[in-house]
């Protein structure tokens, strides 16, 4: 079934209609039962430790001299799969190292972290271990699976918001009447370290990875190696490495084993066998008779992949360019939710999830190399030994198409931890040199090279560079990654469009030097769907909130297609001023593009919104248009007095949507006009910024 023909189906997961003879899988089903009433809470938290993947829960006595350093439990916090992947890494590396590692989703864990202290996991010395893999999201927030935990975590241990200061222990809640008094044992005889994924781009850096750093020293566990820290900005991947290898490993061996060697002697004899899978796949017999997906309850499926169960299928009835010829391309798109508004429910600027297909000659050239049937019908269970919770990644029964075109990301750089798995599968000798050499530490030159820089994904590897890769299925769906949806700020108001939503789209074009063009998976995948063609879509709540007082002033700065959710703004501005008739504050934008003959993108309602009076002030960086490059940034400093007066007197609010490094700009400039204006110190004004923040009045939605 090609892709065209998939975003022609209305239900969660397509039907798939196949030739005679091929069976037809009816999903419809499917989202009804998913979006049922979640299982009793209570139940589950009692049985998280039984349940996790990795966990002995035959009952018997840990072999000593497999496992010398006994039990350690790995927990993670992710939300597109890095830290899952990189906990992965240490389950394998586990037995090797002489460790039993058994692993919990921080989404099952939740508000349950005594059950860290069962007896059946304890040392000799009674004591328990954690490792904790937390990945900050967005503006210093918990992953969408790590909430819960965060959240608890933080009342235990009497901390108030998600921000540690690099030099203080984080700031206890003080003058709270109701708040919980610290339990300064309720972690006692728990021994834990903590690893931090983050981007160094954003403000919060590593905000999660510090604050349960601390938290978990808090509440009376015991710390026993620093807190590690990835950078994403530079080479998050290599952090990881050089933090698993040279610290976390050596420090848990010197201390629970006291010596290494049979760990290398066996790391070096098992380094190229056949990965562990944790799945295995049924093929289901053709058949005319159409065979409905597998019912999952949402309780069941990881937070990460829900989406898979949960998103719908709408028509794309308005695509428009927004550019002149030639400048690249950026996509006005309107989608139709009226027959699906009892799954997607949205406000003004809020998220659009949109999950991606690949294109069809890359899928076809994948199931070439590795003897796919495309057409094949097959479900996917956990493999013997594997079962646990979060044992079905995607709904099934499905065809090998449908899982290579939505749930495989064929075309993503592959890590070089990727890479030595692959060299598993290839039989011949050079292709797995290559593939090892490149996933060696010494090789990481050669990997940014030909992978990184190249935009060379697992379908490239598989189907042009390494064609000896053999491997079936059920191991190819285990190590390639997710395909994960890509989300666009709503920009349109969900009072004047009810039915209907609209997103802003760039496209990624890229010319290689190689003469070859990268694509962005999903912009060209909306960019290829035609009048009525259908996209598979969910909503996600965004932080962007008008004021409750309408008569209080915004200021939005939305550089490029940081306006879109400024757009969706001024049209809820608008429908409650004309329509509601209600007192409206002033609505000052901040907008930033090259050229304006080029890219000034929405111009015409921009104008439309002055004239009729919505737009009070319009301010327009057009950055290659004089000789000096002017930005955003440098607008709002040269209307300071104007922004201190809405700021500190009118309590305006202050929208910033756009690429980070323009956010953090921002940022500082507003610093400076509060630390200027407001004749205070600039760690004042930092105060002064984060309280507008924890009010609401100071929004950023950036990307990197």
């Amino acid at each position: 079934m090609s892709a065209a023909t998939a975003e022609t189906m209305d239900i969660v997961s397509p039907t798939i209609v196949a030739a005679a003879g091929c069976a037809t899988v009816v999903m419809a089903s499917a989202l009804a039962y998913v979006m049922m009433k979640s299982k009793d809470r209570k139940k589950e938290e009692e049985e998280v430790v039984g349940e996790s993947s990795g966990s002995d829960s035959t009952g018997e006595t840990l072999d000593a001299t497999k496992f010398p350093g006994g039990y350690v439990t790995v927990l993670f916090g992710s939300q597109t799969g890095t830290a899952e992947s990189f906990v992965e890494e240490i389950e394998r590396e586990g037995e090797d190292n002489g460790f039993k590692v058994r692993v919990i989703d921080l989404e099952d864990l939740g508000d349950n972290m005594t059950s860290l202290l069962a007896e059946e996991y304890r040392d000799s010395e009674n004591k328990s271990r954690a490792i904790f893999l937390m990945s900050t999201y967005g503006e210093g927030e918990p992953t969408d699976n790590a909430s819960a935990f965060v959240r608890a975590l933080k009342e235990k241990a009497g901390l108030d918001g998600n921000i540690i200061d690099d030099d203080s222990a984080g700031e206890e809640k003080k003058g709270d009447e109701d708040a919980t008094e610290v339990d300064s044992n309720l972690l006692g005889g728990l021994e834990y370290a903590v690893f931090g994924l983050g981007n160094r781009q954003y403000e919060h850096f590593n905000a999660m990875g510090k604050l349960v750093d601390s938290a978990l020293s808090k509440v009376g566990a015991e710390r026993i190696i620093e807190l590690g820290i990835g950078d994403d900005d530079n080479d998050l991947e290599g952090d990881f490495e050089n933090w698993k290898d040279n610290i976390f490993w050596p420090s848990l061996k010197e201390r629970y084993i006291g010596g290494n060697a049979t760990a290398e002697e066996k790391k070096d004899s098992a380094e190229l066998k056949l990965p562990d899978c944790h799945f295995a796949v049924e093929y289901l017999p053709k058949s005319d008779e159409s065979v409905e997906v597998d019912n999952i309850s949402l309780d069941e499926v990881q937070t990460s992949t829900k989406h898979y169960f949960t998103s719908v299928d709408c028509p794309v009835t308005v695509t428009r360019e927004l550019r002149s010829a030639d400048t690249g391309s950026t996509l006005h798109m309107e989608i139709d939710i009226s027959k699906s508004k009892d799954v997607i429910n949205y406000q003004t600027a809020d998220n659009l999830g949109v999950l991606p297909v690949n294109d069809d000659k890359v899928i076809e050239a994948v199931a070439n190399a590795l003897s796919y049937d495309l057409d094949a019908v097959f479900r996917i269970k956990a493999a013997p030994g594997k079962e646990g919770k979060h044992s079905v990644p995607f709904p099934t029964p499905c065809t090998v198409r449908e899982c290579l075109s939505r749930y495989c990301d064929l075309t993503i750089a592959p890590r070089r931890s990727d890479l030595k798995q692959l060299a598993a599968y290839a039989k011949d000798p050079l292709d797995r040199s290559a593939l090892l050499r490149m996933a060696s530490k010494e090789g990481k030159a050669e990997y940014h090279e030909k992978i990184i820089d190249a935009h060379v994904g697992i379908g490239d590897i598989v189907s042009k560079l390494c064609r000896s890769i053999e491997a079936p299925l059920e191991h190819f769906i285990g190590l390639c990654p997710r395909l994960h949806p890509r989300y666009y700020t709503i920009s349109s108001s969900s009072s004047q469009h009810p039915d209907s939503i609209h997103i802003t789209v760039s496209i990624l074009k890229e010319e290689l030097g190689s003469g070859s063009v990268y694509t962005g998976v999903c912009s060209n995948h909306l960019a290829g769907i035609i009048q009525n063609g259908k996209i598979r879509v969910f909503c996600r709540d965004s932080t962007f909130r008008l004021p409750s007082d309408t008569s209080r002033p915004i200021i939005m700065v939305g550089p490029g297609t940081g306006v879109a959710p400024m757009r969706a703004l001024l049209q809820e501005r608008s429908y409650q001023r004309i329509q509601q008739k209600l007192s409206v504050g002033e609505n000052v934008l901040y907008f930033g593009c090259k050229n304006r003959n080029q890219d000034y993108i929405y111009e015409d309602e921009m104008e439309s919104f002055k004239n009729e009076g919505t737009l009070n002030t319009l301010r327009i960086a057009f950055s290659r248009e004089t000789e000096k490059k002017v930005y955003v940034q440098h607008l709002l400093a040269d209307n300071a007095e104007e922004t201190w007066k809405m700021v500190d007197e009118q309590k305006a609010s202050v929208y910033v949507c756009g690429g980070v490094r323009m956010g953090a700009d921002v940022t500082d400039t507003l610093k400076k006009i509060v630390s200027n204006k407001g004749q205070v110190s600039l760690d004042e004004a930092k105060v002064y910024v984060e309280k507008m923040a924890k009010e609401g009045r100071y929004v950023q939605e950036l990307w990197a």
